[in-house]
């Protein structure tokens, strides 16, 4: 790999540390805007929706950055989106039925589908070679 090809990559994590960033600041603002407007009534899974992406995202992507790991693959970087987007999107949903007072058995698949790519994303990086 050339050096060029290194820092082009490096740009493009940089990128995803500022984009999940964003979406942690997005949902944090959702969040707290949504239950304002829901006459006291709160949910946990709305509270903290905003720590899917901080955590999945911006931080172990800026851990990258700042340990020069070896920089996750394309495929395993998708895996690893999906399974963070799927998270956060139940976790909102799972808010917004909460909020609303009822329940719905089928927003296990978010965390289902969501967990098992975040896998997958995971051990597709813990596998690459150098």
């Amino acid at each position: 790999m050339s050096t060029s090809d290194i820092k082009k990559s490096r740009r493009e994590i940089e990128k995803l540390v500022f984009t999940y960033l964003l979406a942690t600041i997005v949902c944090a603002g959702f969040g707290a805007v949504y239950e304002s407007f829901s006459h006291g009534v709160y949910s946990y899974y709305m509270l903290y929706a905003f720590m899917i992406p901080l955590l999945g995202g911006t931080i172990p992507f800026s851990c990258v950055l700042y340990f020069r790991n070896k920089i996750p693959r394309p495929m395993a970087r998708r895996f690893h989106h999906f399974g963070i987007s799927a998270l956060t999107v139940g976790c909102i949903f799972c808010g917004v039925l909460e909020i609303y007072g009822t329940t719905n058995r089928l927003v296990i698949v978010y965390f289902t589908v969501g967990g098992m790519f975040l896998f997958l994303g995971n051990l597709m990086y813990l596998l690459q070679k150098k």
